[in-house]
């Protein structure tokens, strides 16, 4: 005897459209806000950037002289040149040292748990204009260390000027960036979690020592994640606005005016957003390059546990 089958119910050319789409029509807020917030910017800084358009006087003229101005101004070579210096500062301090400091927190001590918690603090209040301030007061020539510095020399020495002399602020504004790296810590930690315990113990078997199983198991091990963190860092590092701002405004002399800082002038102080707009996507190359560079050459250095 034969079973009856139930009716399908009959569904809409409507209903079956939306079955077949509603994945796009949840992504619908998503596309909106990419196409108005991002898309439309970018596609307007382009089109700006060869223009000399001004937010009151508008656009008069079209052309490169933009990118022409951009390498030949003395003002925003420097500002290449000091953002340039910036990052190739930052940037391996604070993998170097974020790798340091994972290694040590790898280690099964007392309240690990705590001293992890307490470094990855800086990475979510460092870029706050509440820490650049308090950045400001320690290294003032009346702040914090110079305090120190007069009572550890029972005032015999006063300590220098930290922002106002050119060779002591460009690196004052790099320690503050260097000592957000907490992020990179966390990925640096994970990564040494998974390194296989079983190569350490055929190290010690052959008498490696610790520097030794260090640079030929630990470092070989996590270079994905040391791959990661340079490319992020870098693209940070370019796009760096808060510290230098706050802190020195740029000085003294344009020690610390770095591209963003020369972004923000010409768009909002000098209403030049056709140079601004230049400078971004110079900018925006240079990070392209560097990313492009890094990507070719993690073939020579970086190991991938599924390669063969």
């Amino acid at each position: 005897m034969k079973e009856s089958k139930a009716p399908s119910l009959g569904r809409t050319p409507a209903q079956k459209f939306f079955d077949k789409w509603q994945g796009l029509f949840y992504l619908i807020p998503w596309i909106i806000g990419f196409v108005v917030f991002k898309a439309i910017p970018f596609g307007q800084s382009l089109y700006y950037s060869f223009t000399d358009m001004d937010f009151f006087n508008g656009i008069h003229q079209y052309g490169i002289m933009n990118y022409v101005d951009a390498f030949t101004t003395p003002k925003i070579t420097k500002a290449l040149i000091t953002t340039f210096k910036y990052s190739f500062i930052t940037v391996p301090l604070k993998l170097v040292f974020a790798l340091f400091i994972a290694y040590i927190l790898n280690f099964k001590i007392a309240c690990v748990n705590v001293f992890r918690t307490v470094y990855y603090i800086p990475s979510i209040l460092g870029g706050s204009v509440a820490i650049a301030v308090l950045w400001k007061a320690v290294f003032r020539d009346d702040g914090l260390v110079n305090t120190l510095i007069r009572m550890l020399t029972f005032g015999h020495f006063q300590g220098p000027s930290w922002l106002s002399d050119p060779s002591y602020a460009l690196w004052i504004i790099c320690f503050l960036r260097i000592w957000q790296f907490g992020s990179a810590m966390v990925l640096f930690l994970a990564a040494l979690k998974g390194v296989p315990a079983d190569l350490y113990e055929a190290a010690t078997i052959d008498g490696a020592g610790k520097w030794r199983q260090f640079f030929s198991i630990t470092v070989p091990m996590i270079t994905p994640i040391i791959f990661y963190n340079l490319v992020t860092q870098i693209c940070q590092a370019f796009q760096e606005f808060n510290g230098p701002f706050i802190i020195t405004n740029g000085g003294p002399r344009g020690s610390t005016t770095l591209i963003s800082i020369l972004v923000y002038n010409y768009a909002f102080k000098s209403n030049q957003m056709g140079m601004a707009s230049a400078l971004a996507w110079i900018m925006f190359v240079i990070v392209c390059i560097l990313t492009i560079i890094a990507f070719t050459s993690q073939k020579k250095w970086v190991y991938y546990s599924d390669e063969r």
